[in-house]
């Protein structure tokens, strides 16, 4: 779409307002709205201003002024607001220089891609998360000096089997069990075909929609895969849509990796392939009918698993969901069919367009641009550098003996310990000037801090523990 076929689009919708929205550096849209008249062709060009000072580990206040430059092809009709409004995302440039924000994160993916495709090694490189995220009808919480709390409900959740709701009708799912009965004790079919509905009508293209494992309307919609900066886009426009359609039905919905105590997490398992003028390169004759050069991606994934966690894992709370001993794939090995593997070769297909591998540890708190940016390249380091990856692990890695789980290399256990290892180990992402090393710093610094918050606050729990000491 160019941008006479956006103001095009605009007079044949009748649109009223423009709304511009862009990416922070922690992964949250950000939006201003316009009057339809303040959008002009020029304006694709010259680009619209903003004070950058105010986006989360963006600029400073002296040197806060920033533009935004409009991306054509992502106008789409914003399905949410009451008055006909055209949505478009945009790209923060520097503006006197026009040169693209390093720590812009779309900018980052957008460096990504032009780097691979610099490689010579592929021209396209495809990428399928697979989100899970809950929908709540109730979240309350609160922190203060003397006091902290969180509480969630849910219809569904197995906490009210045995509320008085007058009446109380049952099929409450129980711990670990969502995955996935049909209705009655599915309650939230209609909801999640709500929003694939309204994914359709925005130009996504959905695969299928699920109950997750665990109780209280744990959920999974998927998304068919697309290349790297446009899937990210993607999952920008996927997490508006989820979030604002639960509210049109009174609910809430957290992308949270473990909002719940002893029931499963959510996750994003993202699945990824290397193409080259149309034809899928990681198809073989190796391993689960992989090639040399998948085989060596994944070499490179695992060798920086440890660091990758830091951005494909952002949250303190991504790691009371990467857990040893419980479903989530902690385990840095890869395996056929095998879901207790970090790294698992899906085989639904014998198709070689169907040849992929999907890496089960990123959580969907990651900012999608520099997720699937940094997964991008730690397999190209991988294949550079002709990584092996060992050999395949083909057996339930949760029941190995503890003498042969010891050899198997983990995931860190806290996002201290994944700053630590994202310090050390990032060589792999400056190739391209994808990254930078003033990306990675004040990455790195702002999850410290996150980090501070938590670990200087007392959590409720420790005091059934500790106030009788």
């Amino acid at each position: 779409m160019t941008p006479k076929d956006v103001l095009a689009l605009c007079k044949s919708k009748d649109v009223k307002l423009v709304d511009v929205k862009f990416c922070d550096f922690l992964g949250t849209w950000q939006h201003f709205t316009m009057p339809l008249r303040e959008l002009e062709e020029e304006v694709f060009e010259e680009g619209l201003g903003f004070d950058g000072s105010s986006i989360r580990g963006w600029k400073s206040i002296e040197a806060s002024d920033m533009v935004l430059i409009l991306d054509p092809k992502t106008a789409i009709l914003d399905p949410f607001p009451a008055v006909p409004t055209l949505s478009i995302v945009a790209d923060a440039v520097d503006p006197l220089t026009k040169e693209p924000y390093s720590r812009d994160p779309r900018n980052i993916a957008r460096k990504a891609d032009a780097y691979l495709k610099q490689t010579g090694i592929a021209d396209t490189a495809f990428f399928g998360p697979e989100a899970e995220f809950f929908i709540f009808d109730d979240i309350r919480y609160d922190q203060t000096s003397h006091s902290g709390f969180y509480y969630i409900d849910s219809n569904e959740g197995i906490w009210n089997s045995g509320r008085e709701e007058l009446p109380n009708l049952g099929n409450k799912l129980r711990h670990k069990e969502g995955y996935f009965p049909v209705a009655p004790a599915d309650t939230q079919i209609d909801i999640r075909n709500d929003m694939i509905m309204v994914m359709k009508d925005c130009g996504l293209r959905v695969e299928r929609e699920h109950h997750e494992v665990a109780t209280a309307g744990q959920a999974e919609i998927d998304l068919r895969f697309n290349d790297l900066v446009a899937m990210a886009d993607d999952m920008m426009l996927y997490k508006y849509i989820v979030k604002n359609v639960a509210k049109k039905h009174n609910k809430t919905v957290t992308f949270m990796p473990k909002p719940l105590f002893g029931d499963n997490g959510s996750g994003m398992h993202v699945h990824q392939s290397l193409w080259k003028k149309g034809k899928p390169l990681f198809a073989g004759n190796e391993y689960a009918g992989l090639s040399q050069m998948a085989l060596h991606y994944i070499g490179g994934i695992l060798k920086h698993a440890k660091a990758l966690c830091a951005i494909c894992n952002p949250t303190v709370n991504s790691y009371k969901r990467l857990t040893p001993g419980f479903e989530a794939p902690v385990n840095l090995a890869y395996s056929s069919r095998n879901r207790s593997a970090s790294i698992r070769i899906p085989t639904y297909s014998p198709s070689p367009k169907a040849k992929r591998i999907e890496y089960r540890p990123p959580d969907p708190a990651a900012n999608p641009y520099l997720a699937f940016s940094a997964l991008l390249m730690a397999g190209l380091d991988g294949i550079q550098n002709r990584i092996d990856p060992g050999d395949p692990l083909d057996k339930n890695i949760y029941e190995l003996p503890p003498a042969e789980l010891k050899k198997v290399p983990s995931v860190p256990g806290s996002l201290a310990e994944s700053c630590d290892h994202l310090a050390k180990d990032h060589e792999f992402l400056l190739k391209g000037d994808v990254f930078t090393e003033d990306v990675i710093e004040t990455w790195i610094e702002m999850k410290r801090k996150e980090q501070d918050q938590i670990r200087l606050r007392p959590h409720p729990y420790e005091f059934h523990m500790y106030y009788d000491c």
